[in-house]
Order: C-alpha cells, then sequence, then structure tokens
C-alpha cells in the first residue's frame, strides 16, 4: 500500500512526465532490450522503431501518475493491456525485469532529481500495478487453459490454406499441428502468431484477427503493410505474404480480445479497409442469429473489398441487411450525413479502421443521437483509442 508521501511523490512527476515522458521510455527500452535481448521477440520490433510502443507506455504511464489515488478509475484501459501482453506470452517473472529497468530509467533520465524517496515511491507504485496485472493475466491464461480446446502457451499450427483475398490481403487458414480441437472464438476477437522473419533473423510476434474459426481450424486475413515515408514495412505481414506456404508452421497463443460482438441487439459495423475483418467475423454471428445488420465499409474500390464476397453472400440472407459500400476512389470520403444514415434502433455500433476514420466516424454518429454507451472500437495496434 502506498503511503501519502509515495503518492504526492509520484503525482509530482506528472509535469515531467507530461514534457518528457516519450524520451524516458524511449531510454528504458533502448536499456531492456540492450540488457535483455531475449524480449526482442516478446515485444513488437516494428513498433519499436516507428516509436508507437515508446508513445504507448508513456501515455500509460502519464495516465498511471495521474490517477494514482484511484487506478481504478483506468481498469479498462488496464484490462485492454492485460490482453495484449497476455496475446505474447508476458508472464509474471518479466514484471521484475520492467521494473528495474524502468526505475534505473527514471533514475538516468532525471538525474539529481531522481532522489531515494522518489525511487522509492515509484518502486511502491511499479509493484502496486505490476500485482494487479499479474492477476488479470493469471486469470486470462487459466481460462484460456481450462476451456475446451483451450491452451495457454505458444501452440504448433500449420497453415493449411493460403488464399489471396485482394492485391495487399492474404488469408491463412490455420491447423494444429497436435491435431487436437480449437477453443471457441468470441467474434471479433484476435490472435497472436510468432514466426521467424528471415530477414531480420528475429522471431516475432503479431496479433490477427480471427476472421473465421471451426472446431479444428482458425482463420486469419493479413494486410500486407508496405514501407511508406518513415514508415517501415510490416515485418510479419510481409513475411507472411512473400516467405510463409501452404504446409508451414507457425506458433499461436489462444484468441483474446474485447472487441466482440454484444448479444442480442442490433449490429452496425462501420469500417475502413483491413479494419473489416473483425466486422466479418462479428456479421458471421450476426447472420447465424438473423439479427438486423447495417453493414457499412469504406475502402478505395471494389477490388480493394478485403472477404467482400462472403459480407455480400452473409447480408443478403438476412431478413433485415443493409450493406453499403463507400467507394473513395470515386465517392470521396463519407461524411456526418452518411454516419448519420446509418442510425438504427436500439443498435449497438462497432467502429474498425484507421483512428481518424474511427474519430470521424464517431463524431459523425453522436451528432446523429447515437449515446458513447453504444459505440465500440478497435485500434489496431499499440495503444488505446480515445473517441
Amino acid at each position: 500500500m502506498l503511503t501519502q508521501q509515495q503518492i504526492d511523490l509520484v503525482k509530482g512527476t506528472v509535469p515531467v512526465l507530461a514534457e518528457h515522458g516519450v524520451a524516458l521510455t524511449t531510454h528504458f527500452y533502448a536499456r531492456m532490450m540492450k540488457g535483455n535481448p531475449e524480449l526482442r521477440q516478446v515485444f513488437n520490433q516494428g513498433h519499436q522503431r516507428a516509436g508507437r510502443q515508446q508513445a504507448s507506455l508513456a501515455g500509460a504511464v502519464l495516465a498511471y501518475a495521474q490517477n494514482i489515488e484511484n487506478p481504478a478509475v483506468l481498469i479498462d484501459a488496464v484490462k485492454h493491456i492485460a490482453n495484449k501482453h497476455a496475446s505474447v506470452g508476458i508472464r509474471a517473472e518479466h514484471y521484475g525485469i520492467v521494473g528495474r529497468h524502468l526505475l534505473a530509467s527514471i533514475q538516468e533520465v532525471l538525474g539529481d532529481a531522481a532522489t531515494p524517496e522518489l525511487i522509492d515511491a515509484w518502486a511502491a507504485a511499479y509493484g502496486q500495478l505490476a500485482d494487479l496485472m499479474i492477476g488479470l493475466e493469471s486469470d486470462i491464461y487459466r481460462q484460456s487453459a481450462l476451456a475446451d480446446g483451450g491452451w495457454s502457451v505458444w501452440r504448433g499450427f500449420r497453415i493449411a490454406e493460403k488464399k489471396r483475398e485482394t492485391a495487399t490481403v492474404t488469408s491463412f487458414v490455420l491447423v494444429p499441428v497436435d491435431g487436437g480441437p480449437v477453443m471457441a472464438v468470441k467474434p471479433g476477437q484476435y490472435i497472436s502468431v510468432r514466426l521467424h522473419v528471415k530477414s531480420e533473423n528475429l522471431v516475432q510476434p503479431r496479433q490477427y484477427t480471427v476472421t473465421d474459426a471451426g472446431e479444428r481450424h482458425l482463420r486469419i486475413s493479413v494486410k500486407r503493410i508496405a514501407a511508406a515515408g518513415d514508415r517501415p514495412g510490416g515485418m510479419v505481414s510481409n513475411a507472411l505474404h512473400d516467405e510463409f506456404a501452404e504446409g508451414d508452421l507457425i506458433d499461436v497463443m489462444p484468441p483474446l480480445g474485447e472487441f466482440v460482438l454484444q448479444p442480442e441487439r442490433p449490429a452496425v459495423f462501420v469500417s475502413a479497409g483491413i479494419g473489416i475483418t473483425p466486422m466479418v467475423a462479428m456479421l458471421r454471428a450476426a447472420a447465424a442469429e438473423n439479427r438486423p445488420v447495417t453493414f457499412f465499409h469504406v475502402c478505395r474500390d471494389d477490388n480493394d473489398f478485403a472477404l467482400g464476397a462472403e459480407v455480400r453472400e452473409m447480408m443478403a440472407g438476412l431478413a433485415d441487411g443493409r450493406l453499403v459500400l463507400r467507394r473513395t476512389a470515386v465517392e470521396g470520403r463519407p461524411g456526418d450525413e452518411d454516419y448519420a444514415a446509418l442510425v438504427r434502433p436500439d443498435a449497438v455500433y462497432y467502429l474498425c479502421g484507421p483512428a481518424d476514420f474511427m474519430k470521424a466516424a464517431a463524431a459523425g454518429l453522436r451528432k446523429a443521437g447515437v449515446a458513447d454507451a453504444d459505440l465500440r472500437a478497435e485500434l489496431f495496434g499499440t495503444g488505446s483509442l480515445s473517441l
């Protein structure tokens, strides 16, 4: 339990974290990867190189310091992080390593301002957070291991089918090498896959939505991420597209994630680009129940409509289904009036795509009277999204 003096010391670092948080977390990650290089295969090196993981951690540390007296307000964010951690196999023993490098980084970056009392306060604060995370992640691992067809460590899968969907999206059907069953996937959840990236001589994990699942298979649909300007190309996505073929083996963690189809209510799916992947999984479940559905998808043109044939077939079978395809090459980007036209009574609205797209969609839906409680969103990659 933190003392009031320790709470005050941690809160006193808020201005420094707000201004220099990214510098601190950049130093921390560089220090940890050098001191414990085995963790390079746990953390996404693409996000490291682009600076996204450093920025995400800086935001999380700042939020924790700001709410140190009442960390319960961060519980949704903490659960989101716990799912991400469990998806790549972060375990309780890793927290001691992270804590050691984090405290050392605070001392090295702040210099004389990092008094022994401040370091002790941050050690207590980190210990409190670590205990919370370890408990949540232990529960996730336990539930995954005890589920029918479940597992809680990396499990070997074989690529049973590789199918090109569009010029940039390819689907991979994965089956367990051990021949056993696969646990049930909630529509919208993702799995982590882990493979050897030859160009980097590095093992790397990545998360991909499960777009279809059965008793003994999972399917993911992967967009090739090309390099653009300062943004590096996707190490894993390019390796999967170019180097992995039917019959090859990859490691898989069990399905996780909180962005899932809510029970019973009508659904409005709003997606752009590869953000269609969780929508396809949710649509499949909604169609099986013949729920009212509106499906709004933004893509460049018909050739860029990944999994479009499946979507059209499922939507055609609904008694109350409306499909709206926005082709930006011809019609431009959607506006508030397009989002207002999607509103239907008692619906839940599911948003997935680039962050700016989701923020614009949420704003348009709010203007049309949709309550925040009825908006759900998923941001691919690291961090969280504030709509």
